[in-house]
């Protein structure tokens, strides 16, 4: 997979990316990433990449030229544009799920567009994104926090990035369900016991607690996950 992120704050993303599951991913040549800066694509000398809102009005708009052309520049790695995502992060879009991360670790190329101020040119949604993604119901400075979550949650996904691949198959949300609760060593810590039937060794027994405390911590937490199950 390849993965471009353009954005006016390129050092926001390159550490992160140089690190943990991410990191893992590129090493082991399941991922590339590209980050690219956006001021790279303007043509003045003073290298704008926003302005003025027409209409009026607080703060600053990323300007469609640049835009444009970072984007139509990064779609040429891509051969077949059916599998090719332009995604931008913003509040205005469809609240990401694990299932969506799903669907995106399936495809060749995603390119992020990283907004910023008070977001970016409307031609630019209009033209170039295919989707639009929201963490949540709040507002970040900038989309560079919010690809970078997006991109975390595809790559662990990637073939043969994790060691243990059926980790991620029970991980929260991609059973419909919260995870269940884990306990390693020591059996007991400032006189709080792991559970009996956790150090068993009866995998019936274990598999009945963990699906009881996965249906019991959803219905408490996340009333909405068990109706949509039915």
């Amino acid at each position: 997979m390849l993965v471009d992120v353009i954005t006016a704050f390129p050092e926001i993303l390159t550490q992160p990316l140089q690190n943990s599951i991410p990191a893992q991913a590129e090493k082991k040549g399941a991922v590339e990433y590209q980050v690219h800066d956006l001021r790279d694509y303007t043509t003045d000398k003073h290298r704008q990449i926003d302005d003025l809102p027409y209409g009026g009005g607080p703060g600053m708009v990323l300007k469609p030229e640049p835009l444009f052309k970072a984007v139509e520049s990064t779609q040429k790695q891509c051969a077949d544009h059916h599998q090719c995502e332009v995604i931008y992060p913003t509040p205005q879009g469809i609240p990401y799920t694990q299932q969506m991360a799903t669907e995106l670790s399936e495809l060749d190329h995603i390119i992020f567009i990283c907004g910023h101020y008070k977001g970016i040119d409307e031609r630019v949604r209009e033209q170039l994104v295919t989707r639009e993604i929201s963490l949540g119901d709040f507002v970040l400075s900038g989309g560079e926090i919010a690809a970078l979550a997006i991109i975390d949650s595809i790559v662990r996904l990637l073939p043969g990035v994790l060691q243990d691949p059926e980790s991620a198959a029970t991980d929260s949300f991609s059973t419909g369900l919260l995870d269940f609760p884990h306990y390693t060593r020591p059996e007991v810590f400032r006189g709080m016991q792991v559970p009996e039937v956790l150090l068993s060794g009866h995998h019936a027994n274990i598999e009945n607690w963990r699906k009881s405390k996965q249906l019991e911590r959803t219905r408490s937490r996340r009333k909405d996950l068990i109706e949509k199950r039915g």
